[in-house]
């Protein structure tokens, strides 16, 4: 699918998102621009997953304009979205159980959008020298934390131009989760554009050029982050 390097990677107006007869999300307007880092913050059930499922096509019953690299994917799936760039690592990592850690990553591996291949094989293996001794491994056999590093691994083997890391910390040790941020900040330091959910909300200040609030499927805060790290308005909204 032809992209518009021109365009930002993510452009939504007025999303309205429903599971059912629950409507979660009430005319969010987001956008990513190429290179740059968001950060999606919020309390529990605000609607962040629900936002980035959106964005991608994984949530049917929504209205809204969304464009990705340029093009109208308001109506699209989410196989569109990753082959115009977007690589998605979502909550509860969704590798192949049964494919091995080499399978998993090759299997994903292709040129980007303008055919860049940044992100080889050896590359990965490099930034994450923890897999590179479980190649034989099966999915299932990994510690969560392996879990993540893998499925991170996976998405860079796209080449992406954003990639949309959603609690990528969640529930893994302590010094697994240095390592995923210190990845996470190599990443940015590639021009990867780059949305972040986490709970560590410092962390995603620290990593992030704007923060965006929700609020009960609204966005309440938006902003440059070295400017709300510290403000009262975002202590209020995420109740810290």
């Amino acid at each position: 699918m032809t992209t518009f390097p021109d365009a930002p990677i993510l452009d939504a107006q007025d999303l309205q998102a429903w599971y059912g007869s629950s409507h979660i999300l009430h005319g969010i307007d987001f956008r990513l621009e190429r290179g740059e880092t968001v950060g999606l913050l919020g309390r529990n059930g605000m609607g962040k997953s629900t936002l980035i499922r959106t964005l991608l096509g994984h949530v049917r019953q929504r209205q809204g304009r969304i464009q990705v690299a340029g093009r109208d994917l308001s109506k699209g799936l989410p196989h569109q979205a990753a082959r115009l760039g977007v690589a998605y690592v979502p909550e509860g990592r969704g590798i192949f159980p049964t494919l091995t850690v080499r399978e998993n990553l090759l299997m994903a591996a292709r040129a980007g959008t303008a055919g860049q291949q940044d992100w080889t094989f050896e590359r990965v293996m490099a930034t994450f020298p923890r897999l590179s001794e479980r190649l034989t491994n099966l999915g299932h056999q990994l510690s969560g934390g392996e879990q993540q590093m893998l499925s991170i691994g996976r998405a860079l083997m796209t080449n992406p131009d954003a990639i949309i890391l959603d609690e990528a910390t969640e529930g893994l040790a302590p010094l697994i989760v240095a390592e995923i941020w210190r990845v996470i900040a190599e990443i940015r330091r590639t021009g990867i554009a780059t949305l972040i959910v986490d709970r560590d909300y410092r962390k995603v200040c620290d990593q992030s050029d704007r923060l965006v609030v929700l609020q009960k499927g609204r966005v309440v805060l938006a902003g440059e982050a070295a400017a709300l790290r510290d403000s009262p308005a975002l202590a209020a909204c995420l109740g810290v």
